[in-house]
């Protein structure tokens, strides 16, 4: 752990906030990593064909990219002995402009975490963090529960 000091922690005390970004390429390497190849996360003309927007981020590429904060914060990921979250909006993911896709930016989601909830007799605490690009929520009810 990252010497935090339970019984130090308040609900509502913040823990940090970061971006993350994520361009096309992102998802490509992500859909070799998790071996979902679905083309709604890398090919335009079908992700539109299915009544998608555009190309969106894999659920669990944003599910992951969210609670890196909290193993920052922690110190350790054995310490996360629960997350869960509600997905409500997709991640679009636009096609960058030029030839590189690795120059452009990406979506920035915006992740920031509370403590929720705290249990002295088990030494837990339940970090909820607020995921979201621009101004619309993308993950609801995202909870890490940390194992002191």
């Amino acid at each position: 752990m990252n010497g935090i000091d339970f019984t130090l922690l308040e609900v509502g005390q913040p823990i940090g906030s970061m971006t993350v970004r994520v361009n096309r390429a992102d998802l490509v390497r992500y859909a070799g990593a998790s071996g979902d190849f679905n083309p709604i996360h890398w090919n335009e003309r079908f992700a539109v064909e299915v009544g998608l927007p555009g190309v969106i981020a894999h659920g669990m590429f944003t599910m992951g990219a969210a609670v890196q904060l909290v193993t920052d914060w922690i110190g350790d990921p054995a310490c996360i002995v629960d997350y869960q979250t509600r997905f409500t909006k997709p991640v679009l993911v636009e096609d960058p402009p030029g030839t590189n896709p690795t120059d452009h930016p990406g979506t920035e989601i915006t992740v920031a975490g509370v403590i929720g909830k705290l249990d002295a007799d088990a030494r837990t605490a339940r970090v909820d963090l607020a995921v979201s690009v621009g101004d619309q929520k993308v993950l609801v009810k995202a909870q890490a529960l940390v194992q002191f």
